[in-house]
């Protein structure tokens, strides 16, 4: 009984010291500065018991490159373990001259080895510091006076301590590795719902999630995740009447023995790692016998919420999925595919054989097989699920052009399109049902097993056999092979040039020859239209498989998926409807004049089709959908960076439209869904140029391809003349769209001032409210906000000669110009 009486006793004392200690926190003063040099600076704010310090550590990019990073870590261990990082996703510090400084002005502020002020550290300090000081909970703070006005603990980022909190709508972000603590590729979310639930990167779907707490609550209140510093507990809370709903690591073994020491206390964290493990961590402070000082243990593992790491979604990447070798997860390539870098598995797999195409509607099956695997695992929405026989199920995939894998199981038939997802190797004492998968592949890889003994490291990294060359008749039989096979190089390219010079006359022969048959005369303009392909009718008709899958149908009329060149160039056709009843000269003269614009933002026309009432354009196909796709129909909004590109990049395609080209093109219906995406997510418009070829009746109407409800420019509406800045208008509505990710007219609001998007942002820019447009995105700049913001208020200007140019929108955008507060924009057409 005494000696569980003097336990108390200690324990008590220290955690009154502590106490104590953070009620006399070591004070930072205006004008304190540390630096990663010693020379004249120290390198770090130590927490009054030295437990944690605030400064500069070591890090190392994922590029190798190696420099310092600002953060909270713990002290006391062989090796720091960081708890915090600030501006995580920066490039690490490379100067030893730099210093971190408290300024006179009340700001937290990186200083160059020039003495250039480069970044602010504590953002969202709405009143001047007057203080600051690390304490001994892990917390570093800023005071005005003695007010909080920021702390660390507000912005976790893998990391939580005791007596943090993951507050409801919060995230802890991984990192990539321990040594590199830039943003990895998973997260943790405290949903409204109450829910604690691990996603990958960018993902928030129920099928997307790998682990939960399963506290789902229908009722949205304000709960928040807490570890208890004491306990060790990591427990969800009911923020309305602060009632525990869950203790999540119940389950959790506590346990330490070490004859040696006398245990002074414990530190806990809860971490994401840089696999998408989540788990709880607790160091033993033991003080040595007869000594004063103290020390940390090494962290023990007290809790995960996984015990097999290939059930992390996204551990490895498309294309390949998750095994374990030695207990260590292992990414490997499903069958068909290659590593897109052999050094890096977790990037995922590409397809290694060629996909021949669709012939009338169904696969050659000739030139794929299926390669079979099982114990296999997977974990995604199929396109296609039905009930048959497992032959059938085969079959059914090989002779699906959309099929790429087919998952059997209890007689049922799922069906995958590429690329495949979430899919790991189950282990043969696993109690999880078995699923037979069948992964399609070009039949000179389908012979090809996958090696799946072999560990991860060995995996497609011996190269290619060599012959050893012995003697010096090898060696000078080969450079007489090598001379062989340049001569006959030479004289191949000059056939070719001879053969393609041949073709390119009997081209324009052939052009020249169908003009002639509708009474145009050949003109030297004709030659800069050789690149615009003329298609006859039945032949978009085969390439559309009569027109069967389409894409989507607008005012221009309706928009088919077609394959050229034996399946292997997708395109879209599109069939033109209400159009002017013109001749050939004018039509093909339109076309002319669309097909010689040339911008990497619009997309391109490849050709056109004539005959007698029928009008059909060709075009590029665009894999990614639209933009509205993008902002309108996705949970997770896009990267705060990749839609600021994607508005400059629209910008300058409407600047190219309006100003570059030989005369000025009026798109007449900016919108997000004329914005499409290719293959590498670039914005491009589409439907630019057309407005001259719609029926006369078409021109002032709501529903019209000359505008859209929404988008229209107040013009319009007062039969004034219309001119470029009708689409700097709607570029303007678009822009606001971008920024907050929601239509310009919206329902479902918290907030009837919210329902429609032009007037709110007006009214959150005079109120200095701009970041209610963003809640929730800690990756936003507030100035490149503003800026957006005030470019977009400016476009949708009632007076027109009050809206920029697209010349000066780009400009603005790009921080080149500055830009002016714009007046309060009067106009309802938005409505």
């Amino acid at each position: 009984m005494a000696s569980i009486t003097t336990v108390f006793l200690l324990l008590s004392l220290s955690f009154l010291c502590v106490s104590a200690q953070e009620k006399h926190p070591n004070i930072i003063n205006l004008g304190s500065t540390i630096s990663p040099s010693s020379d004249k600076y120290r390198r770090s704010w130590p927490s009054p018991s030295g437990l944690f310090e605030f400064g500069f550590y070591d890090q190392v990019a994922g590029n190798g490159e190696v420099g310092f990073s600002i953060g909270v870590w713990l002290v006391g261990v062989d090796q720091i373990t960081v708890v915090w990082t600030a501006n995580r996703d920066h490039p690490p510090i490379a100067s030893n001259a730099t210093t971190l400084t408290l300024e006179h002005d009340g700001t937290l502020l990186l200083v160059d080895e020039h003495g250039n002020k480069t970044k602010l550290i504590a953002n969202d300090t709405l009143l001047p510091a007057t203080s600051a000081s690390m304490l001994d909970d892990g917390n570093f703070v800023l005071y005005h006076n003695s007010q909080r006005i920021w702390e660390s603990f507000d912005y976790p980022t893998d990391t939580i301590v005791g007596d943090q909190v993951l507050r409801c709508g919060g995230q802890l972000l991984s990192s990539i590795s321990e040594t590199d603590h830039s943003s990895g590729r998973f997260h943790l979310c405290m949903q409204p719902d109450g829910n604690l639930v691990l996603y990958p990167l960018n993902q928030y779907t129920p099928i997307d999630a790998y682990w939960s707490s399963d506290t789902y609550n229908n009722i949205f209140v304000n709960f928040y995740l807490y570890l208890n510093k004491t306990s060790g507990n990591l427990v969800i809370i009911n923020g309305t009447d602060h009632e525990t709903v869950k203790i999540v690591n119940r389950q959790a073994s506590y346990s330490s023995n070490d004859s040696e020491t006398v245990q002074h206390g414990t530190v806990y964290r809860a971490t994401l790692n840089g696999n998408g493990m989540f788990g709880l961590y607790s160091h033993a402070i033991n003080m040595s016998n007869g000594s004063a000082s103290w020390k940390l243990k090494e962290p023990n593992l007290v809790w995960s919420a996984l015990n097999d790491p290939c059930k992390v979604k996204g551990f490895c990447g498309l294309n390949s999925f998750c095994t374990l070798f030695d207990d260590l997860p292992n990414c490997l390539c499903l069958p068909g595919s290659d590593f897109v870098d052999s050094n890096k598995k977790t990037l995922g797999c590409l397809r290694n054989y060629s996909h021949v195409g669709c012939i009338h509607g169904k696969e050659n099956i000739t030139v794929y097989d299926l390669n079979q695997m099982e114990n296999m695992k997977w974990e995604d929405d199929p396109y296609s699920s039905e009930s048959m026989s497992v032959e059938d199920c085969k079959n059914s995939c090989l002779e699906d052009c959309s099929c790429g894998a087919a998952f059997f199981q209890g007689g049922v038939c799922n069906k995958q399109k590429l690329p495949l997802r979430y899919i790991r190797r189950q282990s043969s004492s696993s109690n999880e049902n078995s699923i037979d998968a069948f992964f399609k592949v070009g039949k000179n890889t389908a012979n090809e097993a996958v090696n799946e003994t072999e560990p991860i490291t060995s995996m497609n990294t011996m190269p290619p056999r060599v012959q050893v060359i012995t003697s010096k008749n090898d060696l000078m039989h080969i450079i007489v092979l090598a001379l062989g096979l340049v001569i006959l190089s030479c004289v191949s390219i000059a056939i070719s040039c001879l053969y393609i010079s041949k073709i390119r006359v009997l081209r324009y022969k052939r052009l020249r020859d169908i003009k002639g048959q509708f009474g145009i005369l050949l003109t030297d303009q004709d030659h800069e239209d050789l690149t615009l392909r003329v298609f006859s009718y039945n032949e978009l008709k085969r390439a559309t498989s009569g027109f069967k899958e389409e894409l989507g149908r607008g005012s221009f009329g309706a928009v088919y998926r077609g394959s050229l060149n034996r399946g292997r160039k997708l395109v879209a056709v599109k069939r033109l409807e209400k159009l002017i009843d013109e001749g050939e000269r004018e039509f093909r003269a339109e076309m002319r004049a669309i097909g010689r614009t040339n911008h990497k933002n619009l997309v391109r026309l490849i050709g056109y089709c004539v005959e007698d009432s029928k009008r059909l354009l060709v075009y590029e196909y665009m894999s990614n959908g639209s933009l509205a796709d993008l902002f309108f129909k996705q949970a997770q909004r896009p990267y705060w960076e990749e839609r600021v590109r994607i508005a400059i990049d629209v910008a300058k395609g409407i600047h190219y439209l309006h100003e570059e080209c030989k005369s000025p093109i009026i798109h007449c219906d900016v919108k997000p869904q004329n914005i499409l995406m290719d293959d590498f997510w670039t914005a491009k418009i589409s439907d630019f140029g057309l407005a001259k070829l719609l029926m006369p009746d078409q021109t002032r109407t709501f529903t019209g391809v000359r505008g859209t409800r929404g988008y229209l420019a107040p013009e319009w509406h007062k039969n004034a003349p219309i001119t470029v800045k009708a689409d700097v208008y709607s570029y303007g509505i678009m822009l606001l769209e971008i920024i907050c990710c929601r239509r310009n007219l919206e329902i479902n609001v918290p907030n009837v001032e919210e329902l429609v998007l032009s007037i709110w942002v007006y009214k959150c820019f005079c109120d200095r409210e701009l970041h209610k447009l963003v809640v929730g995105e800690d990756q936003v700049e507030r100035r490149t906000l503003e800026n957006m913001a005030k470019v977009g208020l400016w476009c949708i200007q009632d007076e027109q000669v009050l809206r920029p140019s697209m010349k000066s929108v780009v400009l603005m955008l790009e921080g080149i110009t500055d830009i002016a507060s714009p007046p309060c924009p009067t106009s309802s057409s938005s409505m």
